[in-house]
């Protein structure tokens, strides 16, 4: 199990001193892996109802951009960019330029979006996404193929040509999935390098998630082992937070029932977490107060840092 810790890329602490800061200490405190996430708009209809961490967030490739100026071992993850949003072929050339500039660090989630207000800020077309995924995913990884490459699919075409300077990794960065629903877990199993959830997913029901995934791969001829199952941390600590059932919800409460909870999550087929603190109101909501978010997510990285 590796342990990752999400970068401060929403609210009060989601400032250029903290995104360097709390990189360089992730990475010195031996965290695995740092990740950034998207939101775009938020409506006005809906600001009410939304979550605080979705009111302020940067641009989740400038973020990990920024991250690896001041980091030599840390990954960069993104989870996730939505890909409806953007063209394949400009998300391949982003990507491929944090992979070189970070020394090939860089993972890669994609989603297929699901708020309407961003689809038409976009100009995107919610219809056929799991279809416009699949291409989309065949272009990048032509993209990143060395030398002259060529596509053309139903939604995408890659006139000959080619993409440079390559990424650092061969093939390019992992290209991770995000979504819950049955047909989101089938694709990953076929076609990604690995499953990222998200904040809503029910971890007490995760192995079971994770096993749709694993049989979709060994059914396309995949080796399910080989999979990389990462999961966003929503902790709560110092909160025991209940669910509907009534029962305590995963990664919330003491530090040492939030490691209890992780070590729990590795038994059931998960390979990563990442503990995102975006997602607690008293660091990533907006009206937070800036030294005190701050101070909260220093404690919580040292606490919960790997071998504390």
């Amino acid at each position: 199990m590796q342990i990752g810790f999400g970068a401060p890329v929403s609210g009060a602490w989601a400032t250029p001193q903290n995104l360097a800061s709390f990189a360089a200490r992730a990475e010195e405190a031996g965290y695995a892996s740092l990740w950034s996430f998207q939101r775009l708009l938020i409506p006005e209809d809906k600001a009410a109802s939304m979550e605080p961490v979705y009111h302020s967030v940067l641009d989740p490739m400038a973020a990990l951009a920024y991250a690896a100026a001041v980091t030599s071992r840390i990954r960069l993850g993104v989870a996730v960019i939505n890909a409806p949003y953007v063209s394949p072929g400009y998300l391949a050339k982003q990507a491929a330029s944090l992979d070189v500039l970070s020394g090939g660090r860089h993972d890669l989630g994609l989603g297929i979006g699901w708020m309407p207000e961003e689809f038409a800020l976009t100009g995107a077309s919610m219809a056929r996404r799991g279809a416009r995924t699949r291409e989309f995913i065949e272009v990048l990884r032509t993209l990143w193929t060395p030398g002259v490459s060529e596509y053309e699919g139903e939604f995408y075409q890659v006139p000959r040509g080619t993409m440079a300077p390559p990424p650092v990794q061969p093939g390019g960065p992992p290209i991770l999935l995000g979504g819950m629903a049955r047909p989101a877990l089938e694709r990953v199993g076929r076609l990604a390098d690995g499953w990222v959830t998200s904040s809503r997913t029910d971890l007490a029901r995760v192995g079971e998630l994770i096993k749709i995934v694993q049989d979709s791969a060994a059914a396309a001829g995949r080796d399910p082992a080989a999979l990389r199952v990462i999961c966003r941390g929503v902790v709560r600590a110092g909160t025991e937070e209940t669910g509907p059932d009534g029962q305590r919800v995963p990664l919330s409460g003491s530090y040492e029932q939030i490691r209890a909870d992780t070590q729990q999550l590795a038994e059931q087929g998960v390979t990563e977490v990442f503990y995102d603190l975006n997602w607690d109101r008293q660091v990533g909501a907006p009206d937070a107060d800036p030294a005190a978010a701050t101070a909260r997510a220093a404690e919580i990285l040292e606490a919960l840092a790997p071998g504390s």
